[in-house]
This record gives structure tokens, sequence and C-alpha cells, in this order.
């Protein structure tokens, strides 16, 4: 599948930054990056928080043409300037042109919505509610982000995907699963940004390990199968360590 992704790889431009001791390329992981390989349709970037996933995956929307805040390569609109200038010194080795790009991002989806209402109600650019499903900001957080993948993702799109779990019940992260596996079966690739246990699990996806640089890492091998599995094989054995003095 190597020969059909948009994105196969992304590369920081070292000898471009002056000092590595600012934001955000003080944070450790881009300190050691020089440039990471995309093999698979579905590439999840995984860490601690504070680790610098957001950061990287903003940068890289950005470096696509994408809005910082979420959307298509549409959407120009600005709730407030907070992203980091990394996406200035990235260079994304992109091959063949998607036929759609979007960025999905948990913390300013709602920001998303509204421009949508806004534009629609407004009529600068027609209608969007039918694209979109309708007004998302009369769903749930979690209905509005499976309606936005069922009725904006389509065959052959790139996607970019922060912390989408953030508002998705276990059963809805299985359905975003099936609905993820039947866009990547039509040609499109996604990067995600996740501490979803359901969503790393993914048969054709490649995990990379953020806290150690980018290695490549089986299921099973990852903090976060570990943690949950710990957890839910004796969850009251797990608390009373926590809670009490042994």
């Amino acid at each position: 599948m190597n020969s059909e992704l948009f994105v196969k790889r992304i590369t920081l431009e070292r000898d471009k930054i002056e000092d590595f001791n600012i934001y955000p390329f003080n944070i450790e992981v881009l300190k050691n990056m020089n440039e990471v390989n995309l093999t698979k349709p579905v590439t999840f970037l995984i860490g601690e928080n504070g680790v610098g996933k957001s950061t990287l995956i903003e940068a890289l929307a950005i470096q696509l043409g994408l809005n910082a805040e979420g959307g298509s390569q549409n959407f120009n609109f600005s709730t407030k300037n907070t992203h980091s200038n990394l996406c200035k010194y990235l260079r994304v080795s992109t091959f063949n042109k998607p036929k759609t790009k979007y960025f999905l991002r948990a913390e300013s989806f709602y920001n998303v919505a509204s421009e949508i209402v806004r534009i629609s109600e407004e009529g600068g650019q027609g209608p969007l509610y039918g694209e979109y499903g309708g007004n998302l900001h009369e769903c749930s957080h979690g209905e509005s982000f499976i309606k936005l993948v069922k009725n904006r993702f389509y065959d052959h799109g790139l996607y970019i995907l922060d912390e989408p779990e953030a508002a998705l019940s276990p059963q809805r992260q299985l359905s975003l699963l099936c609905l993820i596996d039947d866009l990547v079966k039509s040609g499109s690739q996604f990067i995600i940004a996740t501490h979803s246990p359901i969503l790393i699990s993914y048969i054709n996806g490649e995990i990379l390990d953020l806290n150690n640089n980018f290695a490549k890492i089986n299921y099973e091998d990852t903090e976060i199968y570990k943690t949950y599995k710990m957890y839910l094989d004796d969850p009251y054995h797990i608390q009373r360590m926590m809670f009490e003095d042994l």
C-alpha cells in the first residue's frame, strides 16, 4: 500500500532552526527528530501528555494547507492564534494529490462547527449543511464527529486527526474504526494522534511512539495497551495499590 500513500515522509529541517532551547524545539521529541517515514495507510502517533503529539500534528496540518483549528483546505478562520511556528520547519514529502484533505481536531471542533453554521447561513460559499449531514451543533459532540466522518470524508482523501476519541464512547470508537477501514479500502490515508487503545489496534495501521523518538511499536507493546489491560484485568487490586498504604 506504500505506493498509494499521499504523505510518505515528514522531515524536520534542522539546519534552519537557530535555537533548540526555545519552544517548540525544546520539546524532547523534536530535539531528536530528523525524518519520519510513513509506510501504512493509517499512522498512529502515540505518547504521554506533553510529548508533542498535538504540536506536531497541528504543524503537519498547516504545512499541508489546512486550517490550524480544523476543517478542509477551504477553511480560513481563526478564533485565537495559538499554533507554534513548527510548520515553517517541516518538509512533507507528498506523492500524488488527494481528492480532499481534512484536519479534525477534538479541542477546536466546536469552532469548526460554528464556522460551518456561519458560512451556511450567510451563504458565502453556498449551504454546507448537506455536505456535513446537517447542523452539527444540533448533535451531541460524539454524534457530530461520526456524522462529519460519514458525510464529509470520502475516498482518496488525506485525513489528519488529533485525539478523535475525546468525544467518543467505546462503541463510537469502534464505529469510527469501521469508517476508517472503509475509507482506507477506497484509497484514503490517515495520520492520527491518539490515546485510544481501540483505535491503535487497527490491523492495517502503524504505531509510532513519540516517547521513543518515533520508534515503530507493536500494539501489545504500547504503554496504552499494557496500562488498560493491567487495570481491566483487576481494577480493584490496582485501586487498592493506588489508594492504600501497603
